[in-house]
């Protein structure tokens, strides 16, 4: 039953990212084998006009929540590049904090497929929806 302790949770957020990435102070609640869950806390920093979180920090949290939900699957992290990613936004998100739930679709040997939802904080009902495809990379012997 993989999943990641939070150990490797720690390791791969300060390790693995970018410091832009790491600037949205995002926090890993859960990675499981199947589901991770990431929350982004809000900051005016991260809005635009009328006060709705911007699209650019809601992509690149759907984004690393995959990172965290393909290396759960694995039970490890292993070197992956986002091939496509798709994002429907259904409803502004403001004011609160934003959760993202990845969700694994299929994992191969070489791509790696999800679903991620994001919401509000307090919210059942997304307000985004991404889909996601991803390539496992070789790992260097």
């Amino acid at each position: 039953m993989p999943g990641l302790s939070r150990d490797q949770i720690t390791e791969m957020q300060h390790s693995l990212f970018a410091p832009w990435v790491q600037d949205l102070a995002l926090v890993v609640e859960s990675v499981e084998a199947d589901r991770a869950v990431v929350r982004l806390p809000f900051s005016d920093r991260l809005t635009r006009i009328g006060g709705t979180v911007c699209g650019q920090a809601l992509m690149a949290l759907a984004d690393t929540a995959m990172v965290f939900l393909v290396s759960g699957a694995f039970g490890e992290f292993r070197p992956m590049t986002t091939v496509s990613q798709t994002t429907n936004f259904m409803k502004a998100l403001s004011g609160r904090d934003v959760i993202a739930e990845a969700r694994l679709l299929r994992l191969g040997r070489t791509m790696a497929f999800g679903d991620v939802f994001l919401r509000a904080d307090g919210d059942e009902a997304p307000a985004v929806h991404v889909a996601s495809t991803y390539a496992i990379l070789p790992q260097k012997g």
